[in-house]
């Protein structure tokens, strides 16, 4: 999937059908001087359904398209016939989608479950027929009940990607090299910064025919809180993520100081992703030699609070040996 088709937060106006009005009619047959009231109900106006689907992966399809409205019910007639009820219309949206309410920003609900439907606008309900209202007093009425109007709303679906581990780190860290790599996604790739510009994701094969899910988001950098580089918009892909994989280049000037100030971002953004299951990788380690990595390593034994490893995408080291970790902490 290229970058321009991944589409994680659209607006869309919605609307439920209207009820049909019921009849107000009179029964009229030969022979039949006062057949008395038969007027049918109206029919059921549209629900506007939200749906989940494991088989996709953005909210592309609402990028062109950010109407949606259902049918109205039908009248009723006569003979107590009821109108025909409004086709409801369903949208499908991948699993992860948070639904809100685009005027308060409430959150309305989130599918989670292939299958699963919520009820975004519901339709009105028909009116009922004159029949309903014949009494021993009233045994010609020639009144209805009209049917009750659909709702409107304006939502925002925000996709938040549903993944096992997040990729954390600075742009041109290596992530995308590194999930090229492990998985068989294929992220663009250059030597420049913001490279990623959008989320990708890769499934891990790992031992036995098992796996896990990988997500990659575009670099952080200090000051996102406040907007730098690509600020915290892409942060939310990280909020479902079981294990947060810091990378850290070997040649960055200060390891725990970048590690810091990564952890930092994340705090500001959201304080509960700090208490996810977190592991630091020292990518592009093959540029060390066996005795600056040993120094190296006796530095961050004082100073880095989790577990860490060095690992190398291209030289391919270090790799089964960050999936075991990985493994481990998912399975912990």
């Amino acid at each position: 999937m290229t970058e321009g088709n991944f589409v994680d937060y659209v607006k869309l106006y919605v609307s439920s059908g209207n009820g049909g009005k019921g009849s107000a009619h009179l029964h009229r047959e030969k022979y039949i001087e006062k057949g008395g009231p038969d007027g049918g109900d109206g029919g059921r106006g549209g629900h506007v359904i939200i749906r989940g689907n494991q088989n996709l992966w953005t909210l592309y399809i609402y990028k062109f398209k950010r109407h949606f409205k259902a049918e109205h019910g039908m009248h009723g007639s006569k003979s107590r016939s009821t109108g025909a009820d409004g086709s409801d219309v369903y949208m499908d949206v991948p699993l992860g989608t948070v639904v809100r309410d685009k005027e308060t920003n409430e959150v309305l609900f989130e599918i989670t479950d292939h299958g699963e439907e919520r009820i975004i606008a519901k339709g009105g309900m028909g009116g009922r027929g004159n029949w309903h209202f014949k009494t021993s007093t009233n045994q010609t009425p020639r009144y209805a009940q009209p049917g009750i109007p659909g709702e409107e709303i304006e939502i925002v679906l925000e996709l938040k990607v549903l993944a096992d581990v997040g990729l954390v780190g600075f742009p041109n860290a290596g992530k995308s090299t590194l999930l090229s790599v492990v998985t068989a996604a294929k992220p663009k790739i250059a030597d420049y910064e913001f490279t990623t510009l959008k989320p990708n994701l890769g499934i891990v094969e790992y031992r036995d025919h098992q796996s896990f899910v990988i997500a990659d988001i575009p670099g952080i950098i200090e000051g996102a809180a406040e907007g730098r580089g690509l600020g915290h918009y892409f942060l939310r892909h990280i909020e479902r993520n079981s294990v947060l994989l810091f990378l850290i280049p070997a040649d960055a000037d200060d390891i725990r100081k970048q590690y810091d100030i990564l952890l930092d971002e994340l705090r500001r953004y959201n304080p509960e992703i700090l208490d996810k299951e977190r592991i630091v990788a020292i990518s592009k380690s093959d540029m060390l030699d066996d005795e600056l990595k040993a120094e190296l390593k006796e530095i961050l034994d004082g100073e880095l609070p989790v577990d860490y490893l060095f690992i190398s995408s291209v030289a391919q080291q270090g790799l089964q040996e960050l999936k075991d970790k990985l493994w481990k902490s998912l399975n912990d």
